[in-house]
C-alpha cells in the first residue's frame, strides 16, 4: 500500500497534476463513509449527520 501511495505521489508531482490530490482524498473519505455505514453500530451515528 505504501509503495502505491509513493508511486501516486511521484506521478502527481512529475506530471504537475497536484490539483487531483483533493479529489482523490474526498473520494477516499466518501468511500470510507460508505464502508462505515455498512456496520450497523456506526450507521445510526452517520445517518444523523446527513
Amino acid at each position: 500500500m505504501m509503495e502505491f501511495l509513493q508511486d501516486l505521489w511521484a506521478f502527481l508531482r512529475v506530471r504537475k497534476k497536484l490539483w487531483l490530490l483533493p479529489i482523490i482524498v474526498v473520494m477516499a473519505l466518501l468511500g470510507f463513509v460508505v464502508v462505515a455505514t455498512q456496520q450497523s453500530s456506526l450507521a445510526t451515528f452517520i445517518y444523523t449527520l446527513f
